[in-house]
């Protein structure tokens, strides 16, 4: 079968590798359709990832089709249409370092159990959107890591995918107001369409302004802080973090999920004398099926989030337009 493969620094090519045995308790499925993630541009340029530089299967979010059940799994069938959780793969995470990678023809599914390493969706949700699974779990997440109470008003900094994302799960999770910033007027447009209740264009207006518009005066040791309750920076960008610490009201939180390829500093008088929380996100120990659920029931919302689907057979082009920024939101290879 065919997969990509990071063969060296900046090099990733399609090569022929031998289809995968099934085992009792495994299951193969053909793909139908793998995101690519900001993380599988770093791998490549990095050369792989310890301690396999060199030789990286690539894709971790996938889709696809059971075309193969081992002897002793049940409650799967050939022809169920699933989502697979590449962190639970027992020989490493699936196109994280593992030895599978999900930008394959085929993908082994090992100690395959529904509900814990692969789930059975609908057939009628689309393989492309199905494979949002993965990205939208991070968003999940994230959004659960800042401990979100009913009615709290929130702002998601970054309207990208994990910050489409991120005003899915909170709307899911029941807060009360929901704000979205970007400085793509297209992202902000998709903001509202998934449920954002209002948007910032970061670009033309003063964020911390805006939002006592919308969310009033907060409580702060000094006047002219916003009431908004969490601050998620899905961008990762050293500006978000001093916007949202300089509009944050006493006891608010600030959740990073994006990923910040410099230190930023950070005003810890701040952070102590208004009590404010800032509380890292990476990965999804838990959520990746209750993601699961929620695609199901509002598929065509997080349908909004994909921008481009392209064929496996071009998936150089799509790791170029994946990489270009602002040239896409969400890029899924399909086959």
């Amino acid at each position: 079968m065919k997969a990509v493969v990071v063969t060296g620094p900046g090099e990733a090519d399609v090569i022929e590798i031998p289809t995968p045995h099934v085992g009792a308790h495994d299951v193969l499925v053909r793909m139908r359709a793998c995101g690519i993630c900001g993380s599988d541009a770093l791998y490549i340029a990095i050369g792989g990832i310890p301690p396999r530089e060199g030789a990286t299967p690539l894709g971790h979010e996938p889709a696809g089709e059971v075309v193969e059940v081992g002897a002793a799994v049940t409650g799967i069938a050939v022809g169920d249409h699933v989502v697979v959780n590449p962190m639970t793969a027992p020989s490493g995470i699936i196109g994280n370092g593992g030895t599978h990678g999900a930008l394959a023809d085929h993908l082994l599914v090992q100690n395959a159990v529904r509900g814990q390493t692969l789930q059975v969706i609908p057939k009628h949700i689309p393989f492309e959107v199905a494979a949002l699974n993965e990205p939208m779990a991070v968003a999940r997440h994230g959004a659960n890591q800042c401990a979100p109470r009913a009615g709290d008003k929130v702002i998601v900094f970054g309207a990208g995918p994990v910050g489409l994302g991120a005003v899915l799960a909170f709307r899911s999770l029941g807060v009360g107001h929901i704000v979205a910033t970007d400085l793509v007027a297209a992202r902000l447009e998709k903001a509202l369409q998934v449920g954002a209740d209002a948007v910032i264009d970061a670009g033309t207006q003063d964020v911390a302004a805006r939002l006592i518009e919308l969310h009033g005066e907060g409580e702060a040791l000094f006047p002219g802080r916003a009431g908004t309750d969490i601050f998620l920076d899905a961008a990762g960008a050293p500006a978000v973090v001093d916007t949202a610490l300089a509009a944050a009201k006493k006891g608010a939180t600030l959740g990073i999920v994006g990923v910040h390829k410099q230190p930023v500093p950070v005003d810890f008088t701040n952070i102590m004398s208004n009590e404010i929380t800032i509380v890292g996100s990476m990965g999804y120990p838990d959520e990746f099926f209750d993601v699961t659920e929620d695609l199901i029931a509002n598929w065509e919302k997080y349908a909004v989030i994909v921008s481009h689907t392209i064929p496996f057979e071009n998936v150089g082009s799509a790791f170029e337009l994946a990489a270009t920024p602002g040239a896409a939101d969400k890029v899924v290879v399909t086959f």
